[in-house]
């Protein structure tokens, strides 16, 4: 069991709560409530695939630069507890996975996937040439809630827009702050992030802005919903942790960036899924 422990580790796998959740909000939301076991199940097989594809996707690209950073240098392929081969075999098998799910739920579905596939790769590659990574990145994860909409509806509504965009910016927001840990290595490497293009203290700055417009994008998919007061007090619980993940770290301390970005961010989306159920139902 060696191989696959590495492997599950190698992609993070309890990262899965920071998009899961989310695509199960546009999932109730776009139904309205509980959409059957088939749809749920399709939903979860396509999240879980393209997550696999996207983590297996970055280990491979990174390997090269994961050996050169101290910081990523324990990590699997560097140590040699995983060969470039599983990571690829790994990706081509969640790739096609990933098309079997969305043949499975609508014609819309499986017509986006490819272009799913293509950010789920290509988002790894756009550090080497754009400072807009972490938009990019945003994006790209956030398109878990939209295609959970349309795995629902068949087609994109105004509601699952203004999801898409709250996780946008959401984890566009703690993707600069994350990228603050590797400022030196990235301007040495001659990689693209808003950190070692213009600081810490505007990437901090700047990820703030970022989920400021998260909370408000989350306001605007309450309202537009007619989601209750359950829902709100969520939210009040998702702003107060937003505040303080951003109390947590300075441009001259970045000590506790682990605790703002893994554990603060993991309770963010379960609230935000569990705020959305109750302010559906009641």
């Amino acid at each position: 069991m060696g191989k696959p422990r590495h492997f599950l580790e190698a992609i993070k796998v309890e990262h899965t709560v920071f998009a899961l959740p989310f695509a199960y909000i546009g999932m109730v939301l776009a139904a309205g409530g509980w959409p059957g076991w088939r749809i749920f199940f399709w939903i979860t097989v396509a999240m879980v695939a393209a997550r696999t594809l996207a983590m297996s996707a970055n280990r491979l690209v990174d390997r090269h630069l994961d050996a050169r950073n101290p910081r990523t240098a324990g990590r699997h392929l560097p140590r040699g507890l995983l060969a470039a081969r599983d990571l690829l075999l790994a990706a081509a098998g969640s790739a096609a996975l990933l098309l079997v799910a969305a043949w499975r739920l609508n014609p819309l579905c499986l017509a986006l996937a490819p272009v799913a596939i293509l950010f789920l790769v290509g988002y790894s590659y756009t550090k080497f040439f754009t400072w807009t990574s972490h938009w990019i990145l945003g994006l790209t994860d956030g398109a878990a809630a939209a295609g959970a909409w349309i795995a629902v509806r068949g087609r994109l509504d105004p509601p699952a827009l203004l999801l898409w965009l709250a996780v946008t910016v959401w984890i566009a927001g703690f993707d600069l702050l994350y990228a603050c840990q590797d400022v030196e290595f990235d301007r040495r490497e001659r990689l693209h992030a808003v950190p070692a293009r213009f600081g810490v203290a505007t990437a901090l700055r700047w990820a703030r802005y970022c989920h400021l417009l998260t909370a408000a994008a989350l306001a605007a998919v309450g309202w537009v919903m007619g989601l209750g007061i359950g829902y709100w007090l969520g939210w009040l619980a998702v702003v107060g942790l937003l505040v303080y993940e951003h109390s947590l770290i300075s441009p001259d301390d970045l000590s506790r960036l682990d605790v703002a970005f893994f554990n603060i961010n993991g309770y963010i989306s379960l609230i935000t899924f569990a705020a959305t159920l109750v302010g559906l139902y009641f």
